[in-house]
């Protein structure tokens, strides 16, 4: 019960964020947003047209353009030619990601709260070096991911 009340709350969320940039939350946005919350990862525009057969790709793009303007979806850009798609860290958790520069793969990682900290920490200080305030942060590790190694 408390997972099914935790997704209606999501998408009470989403279709209010929506509504702040004069948009409709459509059977398509819903769809595209139960994929993301269901995939648990970052996906292809690919990966969400094989997924989601009945929306064009083009329906998708839009739909991911206007979800990301209202602060719904993030984009994650790896070093191959596809872009990955996710929910914004604020309606799931804080995390960062490692992507591999070889097939452009994106994992998701959860570091531990020490680390966090560390890094809040330090990066509130380069910011405050240059009369920046910082509000949030995202750290994406490029690399090599095992199957490319």
């Amino acid at each position: 019960m408390v997972a099914i009340d935790r997704t209606e709350e999501l998408h009470a969320t989403i279709e209010a964020r929506l509504r702040r940039v004069e948009q409709r939350y459509t059977g398509g946005r819903r769809a595209l947003v139960d994929l993301l919350l269901d995939a648990g990862r970052p996906l292809s525009i690919g990966e969400i047209a094989e997924a989601l057969p009945s929306l064009p790709r083009s329906s998708a793009y839009r739909h991911l353009v206007d979800l990301q303007t209202a602060g719904v979806v993030r984009r994650i850009s790896a070093t191959d030619e596809f872009a990955r798609f996710e929910l914004d860290e604020h309606l799931t958790e804080h995390h960062h990601h490692l992507i591999c520069t070889s097939c452009g793969r994106v994992l998701d990682i959860t570091p531990s709260a020490g680390f966090e900290r560390t890094v809040s920490r330090q990066l509130g200080e380069l910011a405050a070096a240059q009369g920046f305030t910082p509000t949030s942060h995202v750290v994406d590790v490029l690399g090599t991911c095992a199957d490319c190694a």
